[in-house]
């Protein structure tokens, strides 16, 4: 991951957001925007490293959990317009507004 514009520290972003807990054992990188936006999501550095639990395990796991994909989805959104450009500007590079 060379560029991420969603943390400062390498820690478990929603351990942090959700709990303030620092969790920096067993992370995995998640693309925050996928599929056909995965090449967005990298090259814009929104990206953010997830323990596993809040990663790939049932229920809390993003992939598994839609109310924390949500947060992840709103919060890079938020991010991305706040150093890129406009909403309208987001909506036409990802397809979609999350906000």
């Amino acid at each position: 991951m060379n560029k991420n514009i969603m943390q400062i520290v390498k820690e478990c972003y929603l351990c942090r957001k959700l709990f303030n807990v620092n969790m920096q054992t067993g992370l995995e990188c998640h693309h925050i925007f996928g599929g056909a936006n995965r090449p967005l999501s990298t090259k814009d550095g929104l990206v953010v490293w997830l323990c596993q639990r809040h990663h790939n395990t049932a229920p809390y796991g993003v992939h598994h959990n839609q109310k924390n994909m949500e947060i992840l989805r709103q919060d890079g959104q938020k991010r991305w317009e706040q150093i890129y450009g406009t909403r309208e500007e987001f909506l036409k590079r990802y397809g979609k507004n999350y906000l």
